[in-house]
This record gives C-alpha cells, sequence and structure tokens, in this order.
C-alpha cells in the first residue's frame, strides 16, 4: 500500500471519536432546600436581577459615585478579574492538548570534514527545512476531562469575581451608612457638649454668686468633659472610617465626600426571594457547584491513567546542499511514528491518584452544601434584621421623645426648687445616650437590607455561563 499511514491515521481517529470518556459524568446533587424564608416580609417586592442596581434607591449621587469608584479602581476586584483571565489561559493550555500540535525548523550551515587519511577534506553546504506534528489521542477521555475541570475552574473565578463585586458594592455601602452615622452621632455629642459648656459657665456664675455649691460645679464640670471626651471618640472614629473606606475605593487614605445625612436617605425596597433561586443567583454557591463540577472531573482524568495512551508523530521535510535542491524530488524526507504506552507497575501511584481525586470530590459535595446551607442563613438573618431592627428603632424613637420631655421637665423642676441636679443629670445623660443608640439603629436599619441585597445575591448582572460560551 502507497500510504499505509494514512489508513493507521484512519483507524485511530475512528477509535478516538467512538472512545469513551471514563470517570463519572457531572448531575447536580440534589439539595433539601425550604419553600420559603421564616422572615420573609410581606412588604417584599420582586426585583429584576438583570437591572437592579439597587444602591441607586438610596437616592444619594454621592454614594453611587463612591460605588463606581470601587468598581473602577479596588484592588481586590482588579485581582478576581487577573485571576479570570489567568484561568481562561489554563483552559487554553490544557484544551490544546485535544489538538495535533505542529512546528516547523529550518536551519543550514557549512563545514569542512576529512573523510579519511590520504584524502583532500571536503567542504561543504547542509540546509535543511522539517515539518513536524505530534498528537496523543485522547481514546479514553483524560484530556477531555482535564479540559473538563479546567473550564470549571474558570468559571468558578468568573463566579468568584461576581462574589467579590457584590461583596465589594455592599461593603461601600455599608461603610458609607457608618461614617453618616458617625457624623451624625458627632453632631449629637457636639449639641450635648455645647449645652453642658452653657449649663457648666451658668453653675460657675452661681457659685461665684454663693447661690450652688462646688459640688453642683463639680458635676457639671464632670458632664462637660464626658461630653467632650465623646466628641474626641467619634472625630477618631470618623477619621478612621474614611481611611477604610478609602481602601474600599482603592485610594490612599484621605477624606471622604458626604452627600444627604442619615436621616435622608431612602430605605431600598426590601427585595422578595425564594429560596431556590439562592443556587442561580448567588456567585458563591455558583463557585462552590464548579468547584465540585472539576473535582468530579478530576476522578476520569485520574482513572484515565489505568489505560494506554496512544500518541502520534510525524515529520516531513527536506534536506540538501543547496537552497534551491530543497524544491527536488530526491531532497525530501518523511517519517511517521505510533506509540502506546501501558502502565504496567507503579507501585500504587495511579490508584493513590484516583482515591485523592475521589476524596477531592467529596470535599466539594460538602462545601457545596455547606455553601448552600450558609446562603439560606445569611437570608434569614438578614430578613429577621430588617423586621427587628425597624421594631427597635421604632421603640427608640418613642424613648427618646420621651426623655426629651422628661429632661425638659426636670430641668423646670430643677429651677423651681422642687428637685436636685442629680434628676437633671440623670435625664441628659439618658437622653444622650438615648440619641446615639437611635442614630446606630438608624444606620443599622439601612445596613440590614444591604445585608439582605447581598444575601440574596444582588449586584451583579453577568451570565457566566453565556460568558464562558462566548470566551471558551
Amino acid at each position: 500500500m502507497r500510504f499505509p499511514q494514512c489508513r493507521l491515521l484512519a483507524v485511530v481517529c475512528a477509535c478516538w471519536f467512538a472512545g469513551c470518556t471514563v470517570g463519572p459524568d457531572y448531575h447536580r446533587p440534589a439539595v433539601d432546600t425550604p419553600s420559603s424564608f421564616r422572615y420573609a416580609s410581606p412588604d417584599a417586592e420582586v426585583l429584576d436581577q438583570g437591572a437592579v442596581q439597587w444602591w441607586n434607591q438610596f437616592n444619594d449621587p454621592v454614594l453611587d459615585g463612591l460605588i463606581q469608584r470601587a468598581l473602577d479602581q479596588n484592588k481586590d476586584l482588579a485581582i478576581a478579574a487577573a485571576r479570570v483571565d489567568e484561568f481562561y489561559g489554563r483552559l487554553m493550555t490544557t484544551r490544546a492538548g485535544l489538538f495535533p500540535q505542529v512546528s516547523a525548523n529550518f536551519g543550514g550551515g557549512r563545514g569542512r570534514s576529512v573523510p579519511a587519511p590520504g584524502f583532500a577534506p571536503a567542504v561543504g553546504n547542509q540546509v535543511q527545512l522539517d515539518v513536524m506534528a505530534s498528537w496523543e489521542i485522547d481514546l479514553f477521555g483524560r484530556i477531555r476531562r482535564m479540559t473538563e475541570a479546567a473550564r470549571a475552574d474558570y468559571l468558578g473565578t468568573q463566579a468568584a469575581q461576581q462574589a467579590t463585586r457584590i461583596a465589594l458594592i455592599s461593603s461601600v455601602a455599608t461603610s458609607y451608612l457608618l461614617l453618616r452615622d458617625l457624623d451624625q452621632r458627632l453632631e449629637i455629642a457636639k449639641s450635648t457638649l455645647a449645652s453642658r459648656s452653657d449649663a457648666l459657665s451658668l453653675f460657675q456664675e452661681r457659685f461665684t454668686g454663693g447661690v450652688v455649691s462646688q459640688l453642683q460645679v463639680s458635676q457639671a464640670k464632670s458632664e462637660y468633659e464626658s461630653a467632650q471626651a465623646s466628641v474626641y471618640a467619634f472625630q477618631q472614629q470618623i477619621a478612621q472610617q474614611e481611611n477604610s473606606l478609602s481602601l474600599l475605593l482603592g485610594d490612599n487614605p484621605g477624606p471622604i465626600p458626604r452627600g444627604k445625612p442619615l436621616t435622608q436617605l431612602s430605605a431600598p425596597a426590601i427585595p422578595a426571594g425564594l429560596p431556590s433561586s439562592l443556587l442561580e443567583r448567588r456567585p458563591d454557591i455558583l463557585q462552590a457547584e464548579q468547584a465540585l463540577i472539576s473535582a468530579n472531573a478530576s476522578i476520569g482524568a485520574a482513572r484515565a491513567q489505568y489505560f494506554p495512551s496512544i500518541s502520534l508523530t510525524g515529520m516531513f521535510g527536506a534536506a540538501s546542499t543547496a537552497l534551491s535542491g530543497l524544491w527536488t524530488g530526491p531532497a525530501r524526507i518523511w517519517s511517521f511514528a505510533g506509540a502506546i504506552a501501558q502502565p504496567i507497575f507503579t507501585g500504587g501511584a495511579i490508584t493513590g491518584s484516583v482515591r485523592t481525586a475521589e476524596a477531592q470530590q467529596q470535599e466539594a459535595l460538602f462545601s457545596y452544601e455547606q455553601a448552600i446551607q450558609s446562603a439560606f442563613a445569611d437570608v434569614e438573618d438578614a430578613l429577621v434584621g430588617v423586621a427587628r431592627v425597624r421594631d427597635q428603632l421604632q421603640a427608640t424613637n418613642r424613648q427618646v421623645e420621651a426623655l426629651a420631655q422628661y429632661a425638659s421637665l426636670a430641668r423646670d423642676l430643677y429651677e423651681g426648687g422642687y428637685t436636685s441636679y442629680l434628676e437633671v443629670l440623670d435625664a441628659e445623660r439618658s437622653l444622650f445616650n438615648a440619641q446615639l443608640q437611635q442614630s446606630q439603629l438608624q444606620d443599622q436599619q439601612l445596613a440590614e437590607i444591604v445585608a439582605l441585597y447581598k444575601a440574596l445575591g444582588y449586584g451583579w448582572t453577568v451570565d457566566t455561563g453565556s460568558q464562558a460560551q462566548t470566551r471558551g
């Protein structure tokens, strides 16, 4: 036969296309999901995941700008994006093993040699052009399983990038809310400080006139210094919070612009969601599932080592003593070869690889199940937080109103000589603490809604599956 190697190649290709892929095929595990959330709000709204930018609902352009700066400049998000590119490169490298590898080599030289004693030296040229190809026939699916695992790893890094995006958006929003809360608490402390400064000046004048004792002056001074210490503490916390938020924005530590006061921020709508929807929306669950797919495929790649590997190599070229002679018939050179390698004794190395892959698949399965349970817990925590913090704030609002009336009445009674100054101090101290708690709860109420959006997986619009098909 003129070209037996072509028939050999045809036989091998037929075997490859008909060949089996060893190892288990992936099927999504059945998970036990609750039918509904225990603390679902009756006021919840169903939102469009593909269009919503929930942070716009605060109606604060400054916050919107800060979040956009973070998305553009945050280093953690940049690292996550670089990892996506890294794993796409790994996928390309692994998948390349499915195709023949072709290379070319061209070289030439001139040399002088002495054939034998008594003969004249010979001077000659040598020119050679070779085209070489090699191909490992993936008859048992080892490379295909490795490619499947690499693709899952790539999709997992995409999901991790989106999880980082969601965490970044919620962190910037929460940090900004806390900053506005600290600003508000600082104003409360300054207002209290001013009130106590006036009271201290009044008592010092009365002490000079012999109306009050040194005891009352000392009490007024103690309350003044306590308020002054609170002002310094809040100023420190504000500076540190600005530095922390600057890092989220990808900037050096520095001042942060302010928008609306905390009390003027609009509360975003409470989003609705079913437990089953988390399996498709939460990127951390998608990442855990891709890790499971990768580990499952790795079992097949490990088991394929038990079977023979088949490789083909070929070379076609030309060699001549002159460049013009490369294109003549006698200058042609070629070779074809095939090889089959079959493990016979490996001392348990392949078995160990298979057991390792199987154990890693079990680890990934448990991690996937744990990620789902953690997601349900995150949503339940956020839902109960939204409901209970709202109740706490309403009660604290009533408490502040009552304490303000109490402090006013106590001062009137003191001025009328019907009670001691200790009653006034107790009322004002209680009012100050309640006002600070009120501000904290106003912040926490909005922060719990942010936590709910994060727990439900809102904040990204990229379909990782479609993106993978586009790039892959």
